[in-house]
């Protein structure tokens, strides 16, 4: 039942799924990438230098490059799905929030954030936000829920994931 995995360049319609999500946050800083294709299509940020090592290598790796997140098939739309790993290659201007130390601590223990733990936020559009720490780390990324105080930015994924996964 093993499914065989297919490596390539991005198209340039999954190149233009990419730049639609990332235009929802600000400027698109890298340029190529490659895809994997399985039972879903895994999108990587990949140099140019590395590519052209891997088009020469007669066993392909499962993965390269940076895992930046996955294009599905949804309502019979394609969506490209961030993770974390891709906004460090997004120059984020726009739909972002800032959190106090204690709240970004909650946030990666998988909690939501109250209106009272958000330092600063910038809101235009789209219900997803980019969070950081008070230092500029990415921390994750989260829903605004306006009409609540209590929980004003609810947990979509976060960098505290990882360790909390059942084994």
């Amino acid at each position: 039942m093993s499914q065989e995995l297919r490596y390539r360049r991005a198209s340039a319609w999954e190149y233009d799924l990419i730049l639609r999500e990332a235009e929802k946050y600000g400027e698109l800083k890298h340029h190529f990438f490659a895809v994997v294709e399985g039972k879903f299509r895994d999108v990587y940020a990949v140099n140019e230098k590395v590519w052209r090592e891997l088009e020469g290598l007669a066993v392909k790796p499962y993965a390269y490059g940076t895992f930046v997140g996955t294009i599905k098939v949804d309502n019979l739309v394609e969506k490209f799905y961030p993770n974390v790993e891709f906004f460090y290659f997004v120059e984020v201007e726009k739909n972002y929030a800032v959190l106090s130390p204690k709240a970004g601590f909650l946030f990666t223990t998988g909690k939501d954030v109250p209106r009272s733990g958000v330092r600063k936020y910038v809101w235009q559009g789209t219900k997803k936000l980019v969070l950081y720490d008070e230092n500029g780390i990415i921390l994750g990324i989260g829903r605004i829920n306006p009409e609540s105080r209590r929980k004003f930015i609810l947990n979509v994924t976060d960098i505290g994931e990882f360790l909390r996964r059942k084994r």
